[in-house]
């Protein structure tokens, strides 16, 4: 975000230089930013991988560990996160925890919740994380692609199908980078979209090999 770190970089902000003994005077990170970070972290990685159980005993930790800091703006932009994973898995309800907390977030806050909810206005694309600006204005896959980071690809693939912008080139990358890291939510949410477009198409191929890539996803060994 503008003058401000990403949303897990915010939480993190323990220096590299910590680790070498020529920065041995700098003081460590307080715990609390360690703890939420890593808590957050394994929160993501859980709900992406369909793990609900994990996700919300980690993700109720890392809260907790934010909240000791009385600051509301931290705790805001751990509930966005959150609900930025369930944008990339195509899970689209209301950002509750997030709401709760809008009047003690910032501008740049409230309009990546927009973002997330389909609905950001013009004037909020300046306000985004970096890597979120172009896709913002200008839905395509190559600007989607460019953001790099496989959970902001998927957050910005399932903003434009929320905006009902994502065409088949957005729903291949989304498969691809699902895929690439082993994230079985978002994977099986995106097949099924091709899945539904196969069949509308008539492409009685494309659809039984869609069937079958879900049934693999889906079924545990």
């Amino acid at each position: 975000m503008t003058k401000k770190r990403s949303t897990i970089a915010q939480l993190a902000l323990a220096s590299s230089c910590l680790w070498l003994a020529a920065c041995s005077s700098t003081p460590p990170p307080p715990d609390w930013q360690m703890n939420a970070k890593s808590s957050l972290d394994r929160a993501t990685n859980a709900w992406l991988s369909g793990d609900d159980r994990v996700e919300a005993t980690e993700f109720a930790r890392a809260r907790s560990e934010l909240a000791r800091t009385g600051r509301a703006e931290l705790v805001a932009r751990a509930e966005l996160t959150r609900c930025a994973t369930r944008v990339a898995s195509l899970v689209f309800e209301a950002c509750t925890g997030f709401d709760a907390l809008a009047l003690d977030a910032g501008a740049e806050e409230r309009a990546y919740a927009r973002y997330l909810e389909g609905a950001a206005l013009p004037a909020d694309a300046a306000l985004l994380p970096a890597q979120h600006r172009a896709a913002a204005q200008a839905i395509s896959a190559p600007a989607i692609a460019s953001i790099g980071d496989p959970l902001g690809v998927l957050v910005a693939a399932g903003v434009a199908l929320r905006r009902g912008q994502a065409d088949p080139a957005i729903a291949t990358l989304a498969v691809e980078k699902a895929s690439q890291q082993g994230w079985r939510r978002p994977l099986l949410a995106w097949l099924k979209i091709q899945l539904t477009a196969a069949e509308t198409a008539g492409n009685t191929a494309d659809a039984d090999s869609l069937r079958r890539r879900i049934d693999l996803v889906s079924k545990p060994p």
